[in-house]
Parts: C-alpha cells; sequence; structure tokens
C-alpha cells in the first residue's frame, strides 16, 4: 500500500505544504497594510514587486540548491514548448487571480470581494475537478465544503457594514476563474507525473511579474515613504514569506493533493489574516470571527483527514 501520489509527494506532506501555504498567505494582508501606512505604494505595484522579488528568490534558491536527481531524467526531457505553456498558464492565472481580487476590494470593499473570491473558487474549482479531472469529492467532502463557504461568509461579512456592488462582484468571480485555472492545471500536471514544483514556481513568477508590469508603471512603480528602510523590510518580508516560500509550498502540494481539498485548506488564508488582525492590530475578537474560524477550520481539518484515508487506500 502506499500514500504517495502520482506526482511523487507523499499525501500528508502534500497537505502539510498546503496548511504552511494558506497560513503564511494569511499573513500578507497585514504586511500590506503596514506598506500602505507607510508609503503611496498602490495595490497593483505591491503585487509587481511581490512577484518580481519573489521570483529573484526563487530563482536563487534553485541555482544555489543541489540538483535532486528524482525524476530527472524526465523532467530534462521534457519539451521546452510544454515548459512554457505550464509556465505562461499559471503565471497568467495568478494575474488574473491577484490583479482581479485586488479590483474586486477597491470596488465593493473587502469583506464581499473577498468572500465571493474565496468563497466561489472551492465551488469552481470542484466543479472543473469532477468535469475535466474525474475527481469526485464524496458527501463528507461536499459537506466540508458547504461547512467552509458558510464559516468564510460569516468570518467575512459579520458584523460589517457590507456593501455590494454587481461590477464589484464581477471582478471577484473573474479572480476565483483564475485561481480555479491555476489550480487545476497544477494538479493535473502533478497527476501525470510530470510535475517540477520548484521550475513551475520561478517561470510562474517570471511570466506573473511581466503581466504586472504595465499596470504597475500606470499606478507609480516607485513609492514615496517616510522611512524606506521600514518599507523594504515589509516588503522583502511580503515577497518571501507569503509569496515565494508559500506559493513554493502551494505548487508542489496542488500537484499531489485533489484539487477541491486543496481549495478548502486554502481558506486558511481568512483565518490567519483573521487571527493577525486581532493579535497584532488591535482588532477585537467578536462572535462571528471566533464562529467563522471555528467553522473553517473544522472544515479543513475534516477534509484532510478524508484526504489522508483516501490515500491509504490507493494500491501501491
Amino acid at each position: 500500500m502506499s500514500n504517495t501520489a502520482v506526482s511523487g509527494l507523499p499525501i500528508g506532506r502534500g497537505l502539510l505544504c498546503l496548511i504552511v501555504a494558506g497560513a503564511a498567505w494569511g499573513t500578507a494582508g497585514a504586511a500590506a497594510s503596514l506598506v500602505y501606512r507607510a508609503s503611496d505604494m498602490g495595490p497593483v505595484a505591491l503585487s509587481f514587486w511581490r512577484c518580481a522579488i519573489g521570483f529573484v528568490l526563487l530563482l536563487t534558491v534553485r541555482l544555489l540548491r543541489p540538483r535532486v536527481r528524482v525524476r530527472a531524467q524526465a523532467v530534462a526531457s521534457e519539451p521546452l514548448g510544454r515548459k512554457a505553456l505550464r509556465a505562461g498558464a499559471t503565471g497568467i492565472g495568478l494575474a488574473v487571480f491577484q490583479t482581479a481580487y485586488f479590483a474586486a476590494v477597491d470596488v465593493t470593499g473587502l469583506a464581499v470581494g473577498t468572500v465571493v473570491t474565496l468563497g466561489a473558487g472551492p465551488v469552481f474549482i470542484a466543479l472543473g475537478a469532477r468535469l475535466t479531472l474525474g475527481e469526485r469529492l464524496g458527501r463528507g467532502g461536499v459537506a466540508a465544503v458547504a461547512g467552509a463557504l458558510v464559516g468564510l461568509t460569516v468570518l467575512a461579512l459579520g458584523g460589517e457594514g457590507a456593501t455590494v456592488r454587481p461590477w464589484g462582484v464581477l471582478l471577484a468571480l473573474v479572480s476565483a476563474a483564475g485561481y480555479c485555472v491555476m489550480t487545476l492545471l497544477t494538479r493535473k500536471w502533478g497527476r501525470d507525473g510530470g510535475a517540477d514544483a520548484a521550475g513551475t514556481s520561478v517561470r510562474s513568477f517570471a511570466v506573473t511579474s511581466l503581466c504586472l508590469l504595465p499596470f504597475a508603471l500606470a499606478e507609480g512603480l516607485v513609492p514615496h515613504a517616510a522611512e524606506p528602510v521600514q518599507l523594504a523590510w515589509l516588503l522583502a518580508y511580503i515577497a518571501a514569506v507569503p509569496t515565494a516560500l508559500a506559493y513554493a509550498l502551494y505548487f508542489a502540494g496542488a500537484a499531489a493533493v485533489r484539487s477541491a481539498t486543496v481549495s478548502v485548506i486554502m481558506l486558511l488564508e481568512p483565518v490567519s489574516a483573521a487571527v493577525l488582525a486581532v493579535l497584532l492590530l488591535g482588532e477585537h475578537l467578536t462572535a462571528p470571527t471566533l464562529a467563522g474560524t471555528v467553522l473553517m477550520l473544522g472544515s479543513v481539518t475534516g477534509l484532510a483527514v478524508a484526504e489522508a484515508r483516501g490515500a491509504r487506500r490507493l494500491p501501491a
């Protein structure tokens, strides 16, 4: 018996990668709020610097790390056109995901933009995985996704005077579609056994940076800050932890774990952000925050346990 995915990464390790990535993603919002306080940097410029510096960090690590010979021959023999296709599709999906999300937040507010983007993502991914990859959730999985979406709604909208604007909702759905495409492609390539998580991360961030560059130039690429050293440290953190580290772990885990499970586990991002807002930014712990956090953590735990149990039943 084996609990190793087709991509070569054990299911348990893939789940751990996704959990760490989701928690790391949640710190980006708090760090970004500090960037906005310390400078006049806009959201698109922040996304560009986040991806560009993340690309440099990932490329440096890849060049300095000793080459691992696992599946080295298969990866090396992969046609250049296929590598370019992977990098382009994943990078564009990532660019659409991030940029449309920031635009949705700007139009309809943080609460509605977050709940629509992250709420629609698991639904799109579950449907897409069923239609294109033949992956089934089962009753327990459907219940876990439903519980996570209820928890997200309570967490994001509870106690807030949210304003729903159709254009902002449409942008949030576009963001969710970009996230869906990125997740499904990563899973498909992982199932085919040709996934190179490190290479995919590096090439995808190169494509994403190029996609964001013209929009960042239009917004203002170089910010003005009273304390440039503090701004530099914040940008370094955003690029290193919730970007380079988190996305490298995400691509590795998403190649090994079912797509719908990936989408629910990554809902740890708003949970992590809510905890940081209470601990570091002085926000109050409200009943909706606590209830939504409990619901989402319960759903993530249940789906992760079901994924691990299902992996143990796979033939070697």
